[in-house]
């Protein structure tokens, strides 16, 4: 039987795009906390420095360690060891098997979309509790954040919450649908 084309399915596309989207920020900005500094060329150094400059990002600041105690977050450093090692392989895995419409890939992203969904939403609780203030004292305090700060940070970071959930949901349904499938053939054989 053919493959429909990845248009032809929409969540498969929202999945590829998503993932397309997510490795050149993964490798370019959230797992620079975790290179050593002299391996990463300037240009791209400066990346993480721009975007904390204009977020104030509560998270990404000390990982990185422009901001307060380096080991302050600790736990927000092992997410992003986690989705270096973890989820940008997953990224590439789940391209591939999304173009293709492997069944096989299902299993493997329910894994990927549940540890995510569950990695975002401490992050999400430490925005939404990150002090909110002036323009002027965000810029010399990085402990806090502007209320447009705090709304370009959910809207960056609530996608990475949404969509996984998303995910977990539909994948674990496509697997619960094959697993029935497979209980059914194997009554059958059984009956034979």
């Amino acid at each position: 039987m053919a493959v429909k084309p990845l248009t032809s399915r929409p969540l498969d596309l929202l999945y590829f795009i998503f993932f397309s989207i997510h490795i050149p920020n993964t490798i370019l900005v959230d797992c620079q906390a975790l290179y050593p500094r002299h391996l990463v060329p300037d240009g791209i150094s400066n990346l993480p420095k721009m975007y904390i400059d204009l977020s104030n990002d509560p998270l990404i600041g000390p990982a990185m360690g422009y901001t307060t105690a380096p080991g302050a977050f600790v736990w927000f450093k092992s997410f992003l060891l986690l989705e270096g090692l973890f989820q940008l392989p997953v990224f590439f895995l789940g391209l591939r098997g999304l173009w293709t419409g492997s069944k096989s890939i299902y299993v493997l992203l329910l894994i990927y979309a549940a540890s995510t969904a569950t990695t975002v939403l401490p992050c999400l609780a430490v925005l939404l509790n990150t002090p909110l203030t002036t323009s002027e004292v965000a810029a010399a305090d990085p402990s806090a954040i502007t209320p447009s700060q705090r709304l370009l940070l959910l809207s960056s970071y609530i996608p990475f919450l949404l969509i996984p959930l998303l995910m977990t949901v539909d994948m674990a349904f496509r697997v619960l649908s094959l697993m029935r499938a497979g209980l059914a053939a194997q009554e059958n054989v059984k009956r034979r």
